[in-house]
């Protein structure tokens, strides 16, 4: 059932789609296809394809998938010049921090797999955005969302077109964490280690009067992993990652594997398919 049909008189709104998953892409298309005033003018599988891809097109509308390899969709955004920001809707399979900051900033975020009701409800808001001649003004959300997402104030737009604007949101002092409804902020400092348990993440930390203290949340490694930047928190083990500034001694184990001791006491065994994350052992 189309929504809006061909020919109401509407101002069409044209729509990039930027996906590294070809189902979520094609999934995307037919929903779309539901919208009368929609015209899909183009489709691409990673960042550096849908930059050439909005230089070209110079769509209204972005719907952008979050996680992807090689460049992500915080990190396109920064290499897009802000004369070219069109609007975006954040497209994420992960309900994590972030979201808030999606609300507050974008147009709208959406959770795979996609609902018709919400892809409906972010197209409406879409297109008041349009209306209301708020469109020009998304850049600014844009940088105000990279702000949220340190936990800084918003950043303007020099200082979020330096090369180096990614690279310093990644050395910010503070982790937020979505744990169903509440969110967790950890100081990075704090982190000793963060290992798996099932469905849950123990992150350890420290606490007062230097006792150990340990949060457990519902996350997955794979989230906690993007967030923070590898070179600090490598992980060295498909179930450990561990804050690099606290290791202070290595000890060789068996069939090329290490132990770590942090200095805390603890110490983390570094599995042999993980070694290369800590070049300093290579």
């Amino acid at each position: 059932m189309n929504t809006n049909p061909r020919g109401s008189g509407n101002e069409r709104l044209r729509v990039l789609v930027v996906d590294d998953e070809p189902l979520a892409r094609r999934g995307l298309e037919l929903r779309l296809a539901a919208h009368g005033d929609v015209d899909i003018v183009g489709q691409y599988g990673d960042g550096l394809s849908a930059i050439a891809g909005l230089g070209q097109h110079r769509p209204d509308l972005v719907f952008l998938d979050v996680q992807m390899p090689g460049i992500d969709g915080f990190e396109t955004l920064r290499r897009v010049p802000a004369s070219e920001m069109p609007m975006v809707v954040f497209v994420t399979a992960f309900d994590h921090y972030a979201i808030r900051a999606f609300e507050a900033s974008a147009i709208d975020y959406l959770l795979k797999p996609v609902d018709e009701g919400r892809l409906a409800q972010a197209l409406s808001r879409a297109r008041q955005a349009r209306s209301e001649q708020q469109a020009g003004s998304h850049c600014a959300h844009l940088l105000g969302l990279l702000g949220e997402l340190s936990g800084k104030p918003p950043l303007k737009l020099d200082e979020a077109l330096r090369p180096d604007a990614l690279e310093q949101l990644r050395r910010e002092d503070r982790l937020a964490v979505r744990d169903g409804q509440r969110t967790i902020r950890v100081d990075l400092r704090s982190i000793r280690w963060i290992d798996a348990a099932g469905d849950y993440m123990c992150i350890h930390v420290d606490g007062d009067g230097g006792q150990a203290r340990t949060l457990v949340l519902r996350a997955t490694m794979r989230n906690l992993e993007r967030q923070l930047d590898p070179r600090r928190f490598p992980r060295i083990h498909r179930s450990t990652i561990v804050n690099a500034s606290r290791i202070i001694e290595t000890r060789p184990h068996t069939n090329g594997e290490c132990f770590l001791l942090l200095d805390c006491g603890q110490e983390l065994k570094l599995s042999r398919s993980f070694r290369d994350r800590l070049p300093a052992l290579g």
